[in-house]
């Protein structure tokens, strides 16, 4: 017989063949019965010659009927060639054909590329360029199922091979039995009889045996891709067959092609979920770390999908696409689990970024190794409205309750390091300074910034829960700060501790204002806040001041006042205090301060003139005026440093003393219309007192002066610029007698001299 002849051809060849399916059988009873495979061991097969590989798996396409038809005439051959004698002279030719139909369902193994390399070497082909274009071929679309064995094995056997992962062979089996029931249903008609019923059972067992088995190897595909890859072309022509024959009997309800499908859902899932996640307490930067190996997981395993995986696969499979859709699934499965783990504000950032930024980067779904197939609809990432909405609302609330806890603790710092201390505050370019202005505005910063990296809406939130949470921190710090410092009072280190702090205050509504165009309300509402701070310091301040003075200047215009100096030295240092102390305030509160106290010091000081506490007779009003002038001037160069606002209030004490220390009487009327220009709120009764201090009776040159003041009151025309000056005298207590009988006698005089 020629070796080219043809199998059938040779009726000796037909009988051996069938004695070969004989063996064959009882060798898979054998392996089946001798050697299960081990536990752990999924990649087990069954060998050429029925039993299992001892060293490593073989490749899983090995046991095919016709590869084992194959490894039997080999281990034969092999027999033969020990003896020195081949068996068959017709192997070559079954050897091409059997590689052909494995060809057709891309069923081959290490040990065919071997025999088909050989027979390429014999025909003057290149294994290394076979290898290669088989490497990246596609499974074609079709394909030819092989011949059905006439008797298939067992269901046992079945099993055994499901679970061997013999797919191809357990198929076969599968289907030719499944063909046994279908044919035997025809002839029993619609009664089905206990065996036939039997067989229905044990398809459906077998048959969600194999569905499992196949979920199991896509599940784990690409974790293992290198086992895989030759199962995972029986899986997909399983898929394949199976959905064709969906409307036959004794197969499974569902579409196979859609478990598929859920099966690497599944294995997607299970491989998002097994990305290592610390535990917060653990690692501070815990999600940031689970994120970057969750991407980095993706990039990995879609490369191998693109690399390996889908050459598995028919184009219809749509592997690539397949894998990207579940990702996108599992990723938004498990932010949700993530967000609800999320408290922190740098946990809640590191999420917002990763979706926003980083998904469809090229750090993950854009990496360049997996284009040109990661098309621009699949970078994205399809989240719910709703969760991004949810995700941005707890951003914001915890950017408002992390920057509550931050004020609360640097509260708490400043007493535990400067007011329990009783620690002196810094100086910073010769001003009080405290930091904290600088912490808070770093903090807001920092939440604004990395808002804005995520989008412009998200900022705007920021920005007003930042605002919306400083509103209250004034009221905190100062009630604070009233708690612990209170007992200070009146030591120079409280007026140390409310300038520092005027300061620090003034200096953040500076921060504030870069926000003024985006939350003008919000900065205003704050700046308001801060406003009624910053007066209740100062307040406290100058109450602190008043009290220390009060003593001193009620002393002023005595008979002790005028020959002793110690009292006016005492309000002078004070005051020189005060001076000092404004040379630390930030400007414009400094000028504030100083105008308010200047105006205080000035008009005590001048209303003690109006108590009738002294007169000076025996001409001392010329000493007391030239003391008085002095004073007041030593007074206005201390306000002057201060950079008092009031400068109108400079005059007053050169006009007092003028009029006190006139020595002719009959002058003293000269001496009004200045003081009377300045001060408009000059009356009559401060006239009175100051002439009852300079000793000047209450005779007909008293009645004149007054009479003079009264014409120049009357004349003078009164101006919008005058306004600020008309609470210098007019709240002053005047002590002084001007009961009826004065009065009288000065309308008697005017009657009877009405021309003077």
């Amino acid at each position: 017989m020629s070796a080219d002849a043809p199998i059938h051809d040779d009726g000796g060849a037909a009988k051996k063949m069938a004695g070969v399916f004989g063996s064959f059988r009882k060798s898979i009873r054998q392996a089946t019965e001798k050697s299960p495979r081990p536990a752990g061991q999924r990649g087990s097969k069954v060998s050429e010659l029925g039993s299992e590989e001892t060293k490593a798996p073989p490749s899983p396409s090995v046991t095919s009927p016709l590869r084992s038809v194959a490894a039997l005439f080999q281990a034969k051959d092999e027999d033969g060639e020990k003896g020195g004698a081949m068996t068959d002279p017709n192997m070559g030719t079954r050897l091409k054909k059997g590689a052909s139909i494995r060809r057709s369902l891309r069923l081959v193994s290490r040990k065919d590329k071997k025999q088909e390399a050989s027979l390429a070497v014999q025909e003057g082909s290149s294994k290394e360029e076979e290898e290669e274009e088989a490497a990246w071929e596609e499974v074609e679309e079709t394909y030819t199922l092989p011949e059905l064995p006439h008797t298939p094995l067992s269901v046992m056997q079945i099993n055994k091979l499901i679970e061997m992962e013999v797919l191809e062979e357990a198929h076969l089996n599968l289907l030719a039995l499944r063909l046994e029931f279908q044919q035997e249903g025809q002839r029993s008609g619609q009664d089905l009889p206990m065996e036939l019923a039997k067989k229905e059972k044990d398809l459906s067992i077998l048959y969600s045996d194999l569905r499992r088995k196949i979920a199991s190897i896509v599940r784990t595909s690409v974790s293992l891709p290198s086992r895989n890859k030759g199962l995972l072309v029986h899986v997909a022509r399983i898929v394949q067959e199976e959905d064709k024959r969906a409307q036959e009997p004794g197969g499974l309800q569902g579409s196979w092609m859609e478990a598929w499908r859920e099966a690497v859902g599944e294995g997607v899932r299970d491989k998002v979920e097994s990305v290592h996640l610390e535990q917060s307490h653990l690692n501070a930067s815990w999600l940031a770390v689970h994120l970057g190996l969750l991407g980095k997981a993706v990039v990995e395993d879609l490369e191998t999908v693109k690399r390996d995986i889908r050459w598995s696969y028919p184009r219809s499979f749509k592997v690539f696409s397949t894998y990207v859709e579940h990702y996108h699934a599992a990723i938004k499965q498990h932010l949700n689990k993530l967000l609800q783990q999320s408290t922190h504000l740098k946990d809640l950032y590191a999420l917002l970024d990763w979706i926003v930024h980083r998904y469809h980067s090229e750090r993950i779904m854009g990496s360049p190794a997996l284009q040109p197939d990661m098309t621009e609809e699949k970078e994205n990432l399809q989240l719910d409205e709703d969760f991004l909405l949810q995700l941005r609302e707890k951003f914001c609330i915890t950017v408002k309750e992390d920057m509550k806890a931050f004020t609360i603790r640097l509260i708490e710092l400043e007493n535990e390091e400067m007011w329990t201390a009783r620690k002196r505050p810094d100086r910073e370019e010769d001003f009080l300074n405290s930091h904290f202005h600088m912490d808070i505005w770093t903090k807001v910063k920092g939440n604004v910034v990395n808002a804005k990296r995520i989008d412009s809406q998200l900022e705007l939130k920021v920005i007003t829960s930042c605002l919306q949470e400083l509103q209250d921190f004034p009221k905190r710090f100062y009630a604070a700060f009233q708690l612990h410092c209170s007992p200070l009072r009146p030591q120079s280190l409280w007026s140390e501790y409310s300038i520092t702090y005027i300061n620090s205050f003034a200096a953040l509504l500076q921060h504030m204002e870069d926000y003024q165009h985006q939350c003008a309300d919000l900065v205003e509402a704050t700046k308001e806040e801060v406003r009624c701070l910053h007066s209740k310091l100062l307040q406290g301040l100058a109450e602190q001041f008043k009290v220390e003075i009060k003593p001193y200047l009620g002393r002023m215009m005595t008979r002790k006042w005028l020959t002793n100096d110690k009292d006016f030295n005492q309000l002078y240092d004070r005051t020189e205090l005060l001076s000092q102390q404004c040379d630390a305030m930030m400007p414009p509160h400094s000028q504030d301060l100083a105008s308010e106290l200047h105006h205080y010091v000035m008009k005590e000081y001048v209303g003690q003139l109006m108590k009738n506490k002294y007169s000076c007779k025996n001409r001392k009003h010329e000493k007391a005026a030239g003391k008085i002038r002095a004073q007041c001037s030593k007074l206005r160069e201390l306000f002057q440093d201060m950079r008092s606002s009031k400068d109108w209030l400079y005059p007053v004490g050169d006009h007092l003393s003028d009029i006190i220390g006139e020595k002719n009487k009959a002058d003293i009327k000269n001496r009004l219309q200045p003081l009377l220009e300045q001060y408009p709120d000059f009356s009559s009764k401060h006239l009175t007192a100051v002439l009852a201090f300079r000793g000047l009776p209450r005779a007909r040159e008293h009645q004149r002066i007054l009479l003079s003041l009264d014409r120049l009151r009357k004349t003078r025309t009164f101006k919008d610029s005058d306004q600020s000056r008309v609470d210098f005298f007019g709240g002053m207590e005047v002590t002084v007698r001007t009961d009826c009988l004065s009065r009288l006698s000065f309308f008697c005089f005017t009657s009877v001299f009405p021309g003077n």
